[in-house]
């Protein structure tokens, strides 16, 4: 783990939940323990961030110290892990407990979607689910994944938020539109606002000039 983890994994959920897509009945986390039982052994892997898109209603809205598929609610649809520079086993198809997380998501739970986040290169390979296991997807447009349970486009962002310089995961609308942060919606209010100001100014300045030509042929402003 490192500093810059969680800031990406709170970055995404922020986007979403401005843009009014998260829904009561998801479930958006980060390290939160997922279970799992494989040969009557209990297995809990926490990813960087997950997304289910339906959970039962007795487990909405409530704190909770881990996840159990199928019990409280759907498999996720999309799970990340962003790696760090010791290996956290991302890629390990171990089968014997305690099994990989590749094969934890690929066999057991069966995610449709694996992302894995490199954020010192900003490398991103998003792995779908196939018959014969994960498959990696190619990228869209942009070098962005259309992720069909989410219908929304993931892809690499650089840039600075929070303090943390350097390469971040983004959504983009099926419209090919960013979703912003909070602090861009703001920085994008601010802009209208001098916009419109300025639109103002323009028009009163305008009305000034109009008014001192109508002076000049003997004409009362105030009474045209």
């Amino acid at each position: 783990e490192n500093t810059g983890q969680p800031l990406i994994a709170g970055a995404l959920r922020e986007s979403l939940e401005l843009a009014g897509y998260i829904q009561p009945e998801m479930l958006i986390a980060g390290n939160l323990g997922i279970c799992a039982t494989l040969n009557e052994n209990l297995v809990i892997k926490a990813p960087d961030w997950f997304y289910v898109a339906r959970i039962e209603p007795a487990a909405a809205g409530r704190d909770r110290r881990s996840y159990t598929p199928y019990l409280e609610g759907a498999v996720p649809s999309v799970v990340m892990e962003f790696l760090s520079e010791t290996d956290g086993g991302e890629y390990s198809s171990k089968q014997t407990f305690p099994p990989g997380k590749w094969f934890f998501y690929e066999q057991i739970l069966q995610v449709p979607t694996y992302v894995l986040f490199e954020p010192m290169s900003g490398d991103l390979e998003v792995y779908q689910l196939q018959e014969n296991g994960y498959k990696l997807k190619p990228s869209e447009e942009g070098d962005r994944y259309w992720l069909v349970d989410m219908r929304l486009f993931l892809g690499v962002w650089q840039g600075e938020k929070e303090g943390r310089s350097g390469y971040w995961l983004r959504w983009w609308d099926e419209a090919g539109n960013l979703l912003p942060w909070a602090i861009e919606k703001v920085e994008q209010q601010q802009a209208q606002i001098s916009q419109e100001r300025q639109r103002a100014e323009e028009e009163r300045q305008r009305a000034e000039r109009l008014a001192e030509q109508l002076r000049l042929l003997g004409i009362d402003p105030n009474q045209v």
